[in-house]
């Protein structure tokens, strides 16, 4: 690879030689026209020919390169082309048959039996990687405690054993992620080749929710279709990663999982647990299906971060969907409240009549729960769903505790008595159940590490409509979609 030298170039001269070619005789008109009419003797570089067709693959099974080339055409005084007169790819075939004899190995005993170092003696040829130059043919004699350089190895083979790099011309070159070789051409953080990071979004955000009991709480939704995934915290809790089926990848069901890689929605995730209660959560992607990044407090939160790169076009969707299920794309920050001077004391009054002054209700609006995607993951990822009568409810400092009437139940993995308490992890529950209603519930049952508590959890955002006999028919169909 490289440009061309002086003889390589093909000379367009003003000279007879019998037949002319066409193309010659218009190139030669044009030369003279640019001559006579500009006035100028300064040129230009050449021009290139289309490049030619792809030579068939180096080699017959693994990986290989194929080349094509091209000419520099240029008159007298011309520059030489800028550029390169060759190209070579990668050509990825089935991989080779166990026992098939490495390509390097045979160019090494091509040598055997034959006198090479100017004596009569003879000797067996075996690759030698410890040379310096790893694209020469550098082999051992079998036996002996010497090797010697034959020159360079033929183009497409491997620079060294399990190397990607292969040799062209003498020189070791990996191929970018346009197949070529020695091209440089790397992905961007949005996955094209060759890109500048201008066709997604970065999403970075900072979960601080400290939580009002030991469990599992939503950190954020990671939609399907994220690349370079990161998620880290310092603390005695633990992440937990939850695929679109409703099950657990990582330190699910109060378990917890062994650092180490795992496969979910399309891509490896890699987990690690290192000293100092410092846990991270990585993965390339792109995600094949939505993942629901989790945690499982054991302690209060100091902060988990994470983040990610995500198509501009996914990410309105995103930002609806994250919405929709109650899962935060950032954490308000507290903000401190300035004590206020003391008031001089006022003098005493009588008061005749006092009205109390009505307040606005303090909770925020609930977020808009509605949809077949709700109803899916929560049906599936919940321990019950069924039906049940609200008949009183109780707000304490960080939670509210419903009793209900079970009426009929459509999923249960333990028992369920006829009147149960449903706990909600706020004052403020989401979505908030009337009192004397009927509704539709997806709990998940909720067991303290120390096994004092054992509650039904009905999940911020969750899933709770009123009762209707259309409801009813969806809450069956939603269970035909669940996996076994």
């Amino acid at each position: 690879m490289g440009k061309l030298r002086p003889g390589e170039a093909e000379q367009l001269a003003p000279v007879h030689t019998g037949r002319r070619h066409p193309l010659r005789g218009l190139l030669l008109l044009l030369w003279t026209l640019l001559n006579c009419g500009l006035g100028d003797n300064a040129q230009g570089p050449g021009e290139w020919t289309p490049w030619g067709s792809w030579s068939r693959c180096s080699s017959s099974c693994g990986q290989g390169l194929s080349v094509r080339s091209r000419r520099c055409i240029r008159f007298p005084g011309e520059e030489l082309c800028w550029g390169h007169t060759h190209e070579y790819r990668l050509c990825q075939l089935p991989d080779c048959p166990l026992g098939a004899v490495p390509f390097r190995d045979l160019q090494c005993a091509l040598y055997n039996g034959h006198p090479v170092l100017g004596t009569q003696k003879t000797y067996l040829w075996v690759p030698f990687y410890g040379a310096p130059n790893q694209c020469d043919l550098n082999c051992l004699a079998e036996g002996h405690d010497f090797y010697h350089s034959f020159g360079r190895v033929l183009d497409g083979t491997p620079c060294s054993q399990g190397s990607p790099g292969l040799c062209v011309a003498g020189r070791c070159l990996s191929a970018g992620c346009d197949g070529l070789l020695g091209s440089g051409a790397r992905e961007d953080r949005c996955g094209r080749c060759g890109g500048a990071n201008d066709s997604c979004l970065f999403v970075q955000r900072v979960f601080r929710d400290a939580g009002a009991f030991a469990g599992y709480w939503n950190v954020t939704l990671i939609p399907e279709g994220a690349r370079h995934i990161r998620a880290a915290h310092r603390s005695r809790n633990h992440l937990a990663l939850m695929g679109g089926d409703g099950r657990y990848v990582l330190n699910g069901n109060w378990a917890v999982s062994p650092p180490g890689t795992y496969e979910a929605a399309g891509t490896r995730v890699v987990y690690t647990r290192a000293t100092g209660r410092e846990e991270t959560l990585s993965a390339a992607g792109p995600t094949s299906q939505d993942l629901l990044l989790q945690v499982l407090l054991q302690e209060p939160n100091p902060g988990i971060e994470f983040e990610f790169w995500l198509p501009q076009e996914l990410y309105s969707p995103f930002q609806a969907q994250a919405r929709a299920l109650g899962w935060p794309l950032w954490q308000p920050q507290p903000r401190e409240v300035a004590p206020r001077p003391p008031e001089p004391p006022a003098a005493p009054t009588v008061i005749l009549h006092q009205t109390p002054t009505p307040t606005s209700d303090p909770c925020p609006p609930c977020p808009d729960t509605r949809g077949r995607a709700h109803r899916l993951l929560h049906y599936c990822g919940s321990d019950f769903v069924f039906r049940a009568r609200v008949r009183g409810r109780l707000r304490q400092a960080q939670e509210t505790r419903y009793e209900v009437h079970v009426q009929l139940i459509y999923k249960n993995r333990s028992p369920l008595r006829a009147l149960e308490y449903v706990w909600a992890p706020s004052r403020c529950p989401c979505p908030v159940l009337a009192l004397h209603r009927e509704y539709l519930l997806a709990a998940r049952r909720l067991i303290s590490p120390d096994g004092t508590q054992d509650r039904l959890l009905l999940p911020h955002a969750g899933y709770a409509r009123p009762w209707s006999p259309a409801e009813d028919s969806r809450v069956r169909l939603a269970a035909q979609h669940c996996p076994v």
